[in-house]
């Protein structure tokens, strides 16, 4: 983590979380291309004319701009870079990914490729391009192989669906291993799978 004072402008990014802070405010997670997670205080911006409530929505291209030396910035300016319309099971799909980025990646580390993947997983989910599973399965190989965590084979088909179990099994082993316990977005992505199963 950076402890020299940084000032930056529209910086790429995306919204992991966020938590309520204080009575106006929020703190909140960004996933920026850059600087990797950034922690950041969004101040004013549960107040219901704040410039910064429309626009810090989960899962849409953002560019940020912030200012500070200590572990939380601050935000000062926030726009919305496009909009990624989720719903139903890919939405569930996109918090899984920011469950996994606030879990294995450590702050202010960054990761463009990784970046680069999780904007367009986001797209391939918004549009329906594959199935949601195979979107994913690519999304945690490139995380494990970025962290240092990745699997020692050859680099799968990602769009061969015939793969997508054994894959399935061999990331959740290893994420699994490294967390110490199952993601609860997993669990409920593997329940909401076995009710279409079954419907």
């Amino acid at each position: 983590m950076s402890n020299r004072r940084q000032r930056v402008a529209e910086a790429a990014s995306y919204l992991l979380h966020a938590t309520a802070w204080k009575e106006s405010s929020l703190i909140t997670q960004m996933f920026t291309r850059d600087y990797g997670i950034v922690a950041m205080v969004a101040k004013g911006a549960k107040r219901p004319y704040s410039a910064l409530k429309p626009v810090l929505l989960n899962f849409q291209p953002l560019l940020l701009s912030w200012t500070g030396a200590n572990e939380i910035k601050t935000l000062t300016r926030a726009e919305l870079a496009g909009l990624h319309p989720l719903s139903g099971r890919a939405l569930m799909s996109a918090w899984y990914m920011n469950e996994l980025l606030l879990r294995l990646l450590p702050r202010e580390d960054p990761h463009p490729a990784l970046f680069d993947q999780y904007k367009v997983a986001l797209q391939a989910l918004t549009l329906g391009q594959q199935s949601a599973a195979l979107t994913l399965r690519r999304f945690e190989w490139l995380l494990l192989q970025e962290t240092g965590y990745g699997l020692d084979v050859a680099t799968p088909d990602f769009n061969d669906p015939e793969l997508e179990p054994q894959l399935r099994q061999q990331l959740r082993r290893r994420i699994d291993y490294l967390l110490g316990r199952p993601l609860r977005t997993r669990d409920v992505l593997m329940e909401l799978r076995e009710l279409q199963e079954h419907a």
